[in-house]
């Protein structure tokens, strides 16, 4: 019962800790963050390949070959 104990006393100390470290971080609002984001998503959008698509010749997931069934 001792381990089981002292184990939970050295878990809580560790969200304690955890806690500690996260009240100390410098935090942006939420409108500036958005505002980030839809910046940083603008500037790079053509090269998302998730908007432009990837070309055939460079898509690594296509398959080389077809497969053909006798």
């Amino acid at each position: 019962m001792d381990v089981y104990c002292s184990n939970n006393v050295l878990q809580a100390r560790r969200a304690v800790e955890q806690l500690r470290l996260e009240t100390e971080l410098q935090r942006i609002k939420i409108s500036a963050a958005a505002e980030q984001l839809v910046q940083y998503c603008q500037e790079h959008r053509r090269a998302d390949p998730l908007l432009t698509g990837i070309a055939a010749s460079s898509n690594p997931f296509k398959d080389k070959k077809t497969c053909v069934l006798l």
